[in-house]
């Protein structure tokens, strides 16, 4: 198979139904940001933290997932969806891993070791994909799970990082005013 077809040099590009659609189209923004995101976990693994890294992996399949739903318009097709446990399987790590931080008293600032910085960086990428994936919603059906899903991603990813700079023994830093 051939990477290249010369089907995109127009500006469009083909979903998954075969309609062809801008590459500016809201529901290309919204899986090639999640795309980016999933992206980014790929440059924090390995991040030194073999459970986080099991998580991490978890979470580009569930990416990839999202990825192929939004890239679908038909909500009556057999396009991949996430579903609730994934979202419950989120939560649960976030409190697993709440349980080794000190409560959480203001704002941190995003950074601390370089996995830690990687993980803060891609929780503002998912951030960015959930609002990507709002703005498509408000005119074309959307996966509401998926977007919960990406929501509580960028918790986790948040709790991911804290926990990854404890770990290494970086102090937080919190913002002044």
């Amino acid at each position: 198979m051939k990477i290249y077809t010369g089907r995109g040099d127009e500006g469009q590009t083909d979903l998954r139904n075969m309609s062809r659609v801008s590459k500016t189209n809201p529901r290309i923004e919204a899986y090639g940001t999640v795309d980016e995101a999933n992206a980014l976990i790929g440059v924090i693994v390995p991040s030194g933290h073999d459970d986080v890294d099991q998580r991490l992996r978890e979470v580009q399949n569930h990416l990839h997932i999202i990825q192929a739903d939004f890239a679908d318009p038909d909500e009556d097709s057999d396009s991949p969806r996430l579903d609730d446990p994934e979202i419950d399987r989120l939560e649960a790590w976030i409190d697993d891993y709440d349980e080794e931080l000190d409560p959480l008293e203001s704002f941190v600032l995003p950074g601390g070791s370089t996995a830690g910085a990687k993980l803060h960086h891609a929780r503002a990428v998912v951030r960015r994909a959930e609002r990507r994936a709002v703005a498509l919603a408000t005119n074309e059906p959307v996966n509401e799970t998926a977007i919960t899903y990406l929501n509580r991603l960028s918790d986790a990813l948040f709790v991911f990082a804290r926990v990854v700079n404890e770990r290494e023994g970086i102090t937080e830093e919190s913002p002044t005013y």
